[in-house]
């Protein structure tokens, strides 16, 4: 809603007249008015310039006069103006809305508790005014006459806005209206935990601003948390307190002061302290372990990055401040970025890994005294191409320069082009809200940076672009952040206040009507072959309903002017023009344009050429590459000369290869650059090329060729500087060689001395002029009693290391202790995720007594000294020790205790932290047995650097000893054979590889595993053929006989040896040999067996060193049985060679009961006789023969009559019928007399009859039935039948069958409204599965249109009627059916008309 009043005031004795000014004024809907002013006597005066009035002269009680005009008509609104006495306005009321003062006093009572305030308050002043108003005045009506009203009237209107910003003036002291501003800032504070503090502030502007407080940019709720909030304003001042101070209210308070004319804000800081702080002597140390390693990951992959960080001492509640960075950029939470702290650990987790997450991560840890900062850079490799040579993806694609429908997009160009050179770009946009991604060139742009326009003001878009070459287009890049399409003027400076509630009110702005004045500074801000941009300032004459913009071109060389934009009116300062002939000189220039009209041209830009103002990058200086790590090389280059540098890419390739490969995804500003990722031992050739948003340069001549391996460097310090021993003159000083060697072997190490005497101490001096070989050392020509202080420094080919760590003050005195002193040396071998080996150096003191044992402690790093924990129990007597069950990813540390028979000494010098993790590629001695059966240890290593070498050691002391060990080292192999393996060989064997980070590991060799060993070795010299199956023998045809085996594998030299009873055979007459080395069957024929034929049969078998022996022994009652076995098959054959029966003389008995004699030869089928039932008698009983016999042989079929014909064989096999009552077993007799006898069992016990189980015989059927079958009726069936002389069971298995049944789904009556669809479903069992059909009225359904039939999964059978009418009525049955039983389920479907209410259906 808004409102629009004109105020116009006559002041007497006015002289001049002066100009009109345009204004536009904002108030809030409620007007906040001071009520100081002190006012006597008041006089007011109201008019309204559209109606015609009378005037009046007015007295007052004092013999004032002013002006009064008659009453206002009925809906004229009225305007107070509170003067003093000296006819000065001195206060100001006027309703802000379109209606009566109930309306407006109605509405400022429904606001918020400070707009009701304001408003109570501005309705008080108005009663005031009007009250002493009518105390004040006596009415007198004077006429006037109607030239001197009108011309009243016209000198009111021309001095409106003089009186309009006099009357501001008098509202508010500080002129017009105004922005915020803080005349009392609050100021930080630092307080105690537990106590209460609190902020204040003043505040002016007009109208009254609005107040917020926020946390680390954080809006306080005070209402909602208000046992620890209170927010207080009173007038001007406002303020914050916080109730119980904790460590989490250690932040940034702001306060932020909002009002129509604009917002500022001020910054606090509130610091809460405990007892253990900075201040109080408490120093806080922190120590980064567990750090992130230079990380790969590929994009769409998920990578976490993460350190623990022990912040000693630790005080409750107190956390450091963990900040992550990339390249030196804050990373803030997002959808990619997810950060966590747990309080011991700092982990960052990059989601769907780009290439714009590539750079140099860096943890921060601020506590109150200082900070620590770890840093590792994570690269980025590009996701595989879907197409073969197209591009990869650009990158970090960002928006600049956004108006209300223009934005300018720019983007990185990817790494690798593919395999032609990129072409040019797509930039696509989608709507915030749509998943609609919209082209917006058409053709492939070559700089990486474009004008997009067309957009809609007030929406938000989102960008991503897409490279082309000629082998497709590339993915497209990650999308850009959301842009607004907006005017920036529109755009909030920074964080705002949250929403007021405030109604903002706007007068009627004066000045419309008024054409535009003409745009300035119109330049060209980019130009390309593709497009010019230009850009200019909006004009100072606008008025305030807003400009658009018309753009006109000339060509160089003529006088006429174009508009470029004839459709449509931009409404953004900025344009693209496309389209533009390349080389051609043009000039621009720009007009503004209105409701009212179009305004002046702009002064022209000038002469400006189509074509690339940015050139390409020169090619980067010759790069150098350097060795770095083993992984890595250092490449630095000379400086592109070029403006406008995007980076660098760095590509390598290695030597005798053509293919080029990225070193980094991200280009880098920078002119040196480690390259990681790379394979150790490689020869790699690097170059550099350099990239603008005009495109890639020609790449830097190639580098010299440099191996991949770690570079030599001064090594590191030396640790753990202590006193071993002391004698009155003399110390004995003790310590760990540094962790890193630089590369290269430590040649030596020097000590320095210095003296101390309480807090004063000397300046070092050097002790020994040459380089000691040995961890310890012996500081002579000391003086006794006095103190000194030492430090060890390290030394290699690159040169001296930094000193160490001074050692503790030492008096040099003889010790006097029984117990031994502290072991030294302690360092650790084959560190593993679960597991750690270490080894120390017996202590340079013992004691009284020798010492006799170790004790060995260890505890994670991050415990305090109550966290330190024996690692066994009793004494260890070695000076090595394998600590098992360490936490993959944990930090310990370890130290040794000596023990003699005074006791245990002092514990060591502490050794680590120790990170419980297996370095990436670490190997494990492994032991392998030759074919030779030579035993030997071996040990890779691909990580062997210059002078690397592999040292063997026994129970970890070195191998010198060669008579039991030969050790033989090829390239990143070393081997260790056993030259006699017997129990002197059993211990611990261990190798570690010199020059590296600790590599090594250890094969623990047992009396088991040498036994196991030596069988291989055995097996290994003296080589076995094995068999897949020994040797068998088959009886064949004819009666031949084969010896057969198979081995498992041979070669094409195996040979075979056939022996019988050690005499070796060969192939001849009687033996038939075949060896078929493809399947290694072996096998040898005999054509009969005869009686010097009873013995052993072996094959011999030779390949190569391999023997392979197998036999088979053929004696006795076996070689016997055999032989007749031959004899009978050869026999057989002969007699088939002839005529011949194929089934011999048997008899059957035919239907007719008759009883048939029959035989057959050579398919042929011979009935010889035929005997009827009623005539067989005991006459006919006896022996049938039949013969053949013609030119070829003879043979005979005998049938001994007395032994056939049992009527008990009669009967056929138990068969199962299923009735709808329950199932039937019955069995069918072909000849059936009075004496048969008929018994049933169910589990070998006899059925016993009943209504539901009865068994009996019809005609030549023996039944069993069993009505309504249940659980209890399966299992085995018997039927035993008696003919009176034999007798014969047929048995029937039930067991786990089931009768077909419908077991649900279905109802009894189904009503259904004419028209509607059914559909029912009948849930069916039963084992073996049924068989389903419908049927209606008894008659069977087919699925057809009308009537679909289902039955899926063997369980669910359905019916489904479309559209039922009358005819669909009927009795339906669902039948189901297996060879155990039948079943029905049945229901009635009946139909009601449309119009019928379905309770009357029913």
């Amino acid at each position: 809603m808004s409102g629009s009043v004109q105020v116009t005031q006559k002041l007497q004795h006015q002289q001049h007249q002066q100009q009109q000014q345009q204004q536009q004024h904002h108030y809030e809907s409620s007007c906040h008015l001071s009520t100081k002013s002190s006012v006597s006597q008041q006089s007011f005066s109201t008019y309204k310039t559209s109606s015609r009035r009378l005037q009046t002269t007015v007295k007052t009680e004092k013999g004032k006069e002013v002006v009064k005009l008659s009453p206002l008509p009925k809906r004229a609104k009225r305007t107070y103006l509170a003067m003093d006495t000296d006819k000065e306005v001195i206060g100001y009321v006027i309703p802000v809305f379109r209606a009566s003062h109930e309306v407006v006093r109605g509405l400022t009572e429904a606001q918020e508790e400070d707009v009701t305030e304001e408003g109570i308050n501005y309705v008080a002043m108005r009663n005031l005014f009007v009250r002493e108003a009518r105390e004040a005045m006596e009415v007198k009506v004077e006429k006037r006459t109607r030239t001197t009203h009108i011309r009243e009237s016209a000198e009111r209107m021309e001095l409106g806005k003089t009186e309009w910003a006099e009357f501001r003036k008098k509202m508010n002291p500080d002129s017009l209206t105004h922005r915020p501003e803080f005349i009392v800032k609050p100021r930080g504070q630092t307080v105690w935990e537990g106590k209460t503090v609190k902020l204040h502030c003043t505040v002016a502007g007009w109208p009254k601003p609005r107040i917020a407080w926020y946390k680390n940019n954080v809006l306080i709720d005070a209402k909602a948390h208000p046992e620890k909030y209170a927010v207080e304003s009173n007038y001007n001042m406002h303020s914050l307190e916080i109730k119980n101070c904790d460590f989490i209210d250690t932040a940034q308070y702001h306060v932020s002061a909002l009002n129509v004319k604009g917002e500022v804000s001020s910054v606090a800081t509130i610091v809460v302290k405990n007892g253990f702080c900075a201040e109080h002597g408490v120093t806080f140390e922190t120590t980064i372990i567990d750090k992130f390693e230079v990380a790969f990951g590929r994009e769409g992959e998920t990578l976490s990055l993460g350190c623990t960080v022990i912040v000693y001492p630790t005080v409750k509640k107190y956390q450091p401040e963990v900040v992550w960075y990339r390249n030196s950029v804050p990373l803030k939470p997002s959808k990619w970025v997810h950060t966590h702290w747990s309080g011991e650990r700092a982990t960052v987790t990059l989601v769907h890994l780009n290439k714009e997450d590539e750079g140099m991560y860096t943890l921060r840890v601020n506590t109150k005294s200082g900070f620590d900062t770890y840093s590792a850079y994570v690269f980025v490799r590009d996701a595989d191409v879907e197409v073969e040579g197209v591009p990869v993806a650009p990158l970090d694609v960002r928006c600049h320069d956004a108006n209300k429908d223009y934005v300018v997009v720019t983007w990185k160009q990817p790494a690798v082009e593919g395999s032609s050179s990129i072409l040019g770009y797509y930039i696509d946009r989608c709507e915030v809200g749509t998943h609609h991604w919209a082209q917006c060139n058409d053709s492939p742009v070559k700089y990486a940076r474009f004008p997009v326009t067309g957009l809609v003001e007030g929406r938000s878009y989102i960008f991503r672009v897409r490279a082309l070459n000629k082998e497709g287009v590339s993915r497209p890049s990650r999308v850009s952040e959301a842009v607004v399409a907006m005017d920036p003027s529109d755009r909030a400076p920074g964080p705002s206040a949250p929403f007021t509630g405030m109604i903002k009110f706007t007068e009627e702005d004066p000045t419309v009507g008024v054409v535009p004045g003409e745009p300035c500074d119109v330049v060209v801000t980019e130009a390309t072959k593709s497009y010019v941009v230009l850009a200019w300032k909006p004009p100072v004459q606008r008025g305030h309903e807003g400009v658009m913009y018309y753009i006109e071109k000339c060509i160089s060389g003529t006088d006429i002017w174009q508009r470029v934009n004839t459709g449509m009116p931009v409404k953004s300062p900025r344009f693209a023009l496309f389209d533009l002939a390349e080389g051609k000189s043009y000039s621009f220039r720009v007009r503004c344009c209105n409701s009212a009209g179009v305004g002046e041209a702009s002064v022209s830009t000038g002469e400006i050429t189509v074509g690339d103002k940015l050139e390409l990058p020169s090619a980067p200086g010759n790069p150098v590459a350097t060795r770095n790590t083993d992984t890595s090389v250092v490449v630095i280059w000379g400086a592109s000369q070029v403006k406008h540098l995007v980076g660098y890419y760095i590509e390598y390739t290695v030597v005798g290869t053509d293919k080029w490969m990225p070193c980094n995804n991200k280009p880098v500003k920078q002119t040196r650059f480690v390259c990681h990722g790379l394979t150790t031992g490689t020869n790699c050739v690097f170059r550099v090329k350099a990239v603008n948003a005009a495109g890639y340069s020609q790449s830097s001549p190639d580098s010299d060729a440099v191996v991949v391996q770690a570079a030599i460097s001064v090594p590191g310090k030396p640790t753990g500087v202590s006193l071993v021993e002391a004698v009155k003159d003399y110390m004995v000083l003790f310590w760990t060689a540094p962790a890193s060697t630089g590369g290269a072997d430590i040649r030596g190490y020097f000590v320095d001395y210095r003296t101390v005497k309480g807090d004063v101490v000397g300046k070092w001096h050097e002790m020994n002029h040459k380089a000691l070989t040995t961890t310890s050392y012996k500081a002579e020509n000391l003086k006794e009693n006095v103190f000194y202080q030492f430090q060890v420094r390290a030394m290699n080919m690159a040169g001296v290391s930094k000193a160490s760590l001074a050692s503790a003050a030492l008096e040099c005195k003889e010790w006097t202790i029984t117990v031994a002193g502290a072991p030294v040396g302690l360092h650790v071998l084959e560190v593993r995720d679960t597991s750690v080996v270490v080894l120390w150096e017996p202590p340079a003191f013992n004691g009284r007594t020798p010492v006799n044992g170790y004790y060995l402690d260890v505890k994670k790093a991050s415990a305090g000294e109550e966290g330190w924990k024996a690692a066994h129990e009793k004494a260890n007597k070695m000076k090595y020790m394998k600590v098992t069950g360490l936490k993959a990813g944990t930090s310990y540390v370890f130290r040794v205790r000596a023990q003699n028979l005074a006791g245990v000494g002092k514990p060591s010098a502490v050794l680590g932290p120790i990170l419980a993790q297996t370095h990436p590629g670490t190997k494990e001695i492994y032991v392998d047995v030759d074919d030779d059966g030579v035993i030997s240890m071996i040990f890779e290593c691909s990580e062997m650097k210059e002078g690397s070498e592999f040292v063997w050691s026994k129970n970890y002391q070195t191998i010198t000893d060669t008579s039991r060990l030969t050790i033989i080292t090829e390239q990143g192999k070393s081997r260790a054979i056993f030259n006699s393996p017997s129990l002197e060989d059993l211990g611990i064997f261990s190798c570690v590889v010199t020059n590296t980070d600790g590599i090594s590991s250890s094969y623990t060799l047992t009396e088991e595993g040498l036994k196991r060993l030596l069988d291989i070795s055995h097996d290994h010299k003296f080589p076995v053929i094995p068999f897949k199956s020994e040797m068998a023998m088959d009886l064949l045809e004819k009666g031949r006989v084969r010896f057969w085996t198979q081995v498992e594998k041979c070669t094409s030299a195996c040979q075979v040896e056939y022996i019988f009873n050690d005499v070796i055979i060969t192939e001849g007459q009687k033996y038939t040999m075949n060896f078929d080395k493809s399947t290694g069957i072996i096998e040898m024929f005999m054509d009969s067996l005869e009686i010097t034929d009873e013995g052993t049969f072996t094959f011999n078998l030779v390949d190569g060193k391999a023997k392979g022996t197998t036999s088979l022994v053929l004696i006795g009652d076996e070689f016997r049985e055999l032989q007749k076995k031959s004899e009978f098959e050869r026999a057989e054959w002969v007699r088939k060679q002839g005529p011949h029966f194929v089934e011999y003389l048997d008899f059957t008995v035919t239907p007719e009961c008759n009883v048939l004699l029959k035989c057959k030869v050579i398919k042929v089928t011979v009935n010889i006789c035929t005997v009827d039932d009623e005539d067989i008698s005991k006459a006919d009983a006896g022996i049938y023969e039949v013969f053949l016999r013609d030119d070829r042989g003879k043979d005979k079929s005998t049938f001994n009559l007395t032994d056939a014909g049992k009527v008990s064989n009669s009967s056929s096999e138990i068969t199962v019928v299923s009735t709808e009552h329950g199932i039937i077993l019955s069995s069918m007799v072909t000849y059936y007399n009075e004496e048969l006898r008929v018994g049933w069992l169910q589990k070998d016990a006899k059925i016993a009859a009943s209504e539901r189980v009865k068994s009996g015989v019809t005609g030549e059927q023996l039944w069993l039935k069993i009505n309504e079958p249940t659980e209890k009726d399966k299992g085995k069936y018997t039927m035993d039948i008696f003919d009176g002389k034999d007798g014969v069971k047929r048995v029937f298995d039930l067991t786990g069958k089931d009768r077909a049944r419908v077991v649900g789904g279905l109802p009894d009556v189904v009503a259904i409204q004419e028209g509607k669809s059914l559909n029912l479903t009948g849930n069916v069992w039963g084992e073996p599965v049924p068989e389903v059909s419908w049927t209606k009225n008894d008659r069977e359904l087919v699925s057809d249109e009308r009537y679909k039939l289902k039955f899926e999964h063997g369980k669910f059978a359905s019916i489904t009627i479309a559209a039922v009418t009358t005819t669909d009525s009927g009795k339906y049955a669902l039948l189901v059916k297996n060879k155990y039983g039948t079943e029905a389920g049945e229901f009635t479907v009946t139909f009601y008309p449309r119009h019928m209410p379905v309770h009357l259906a029913v």
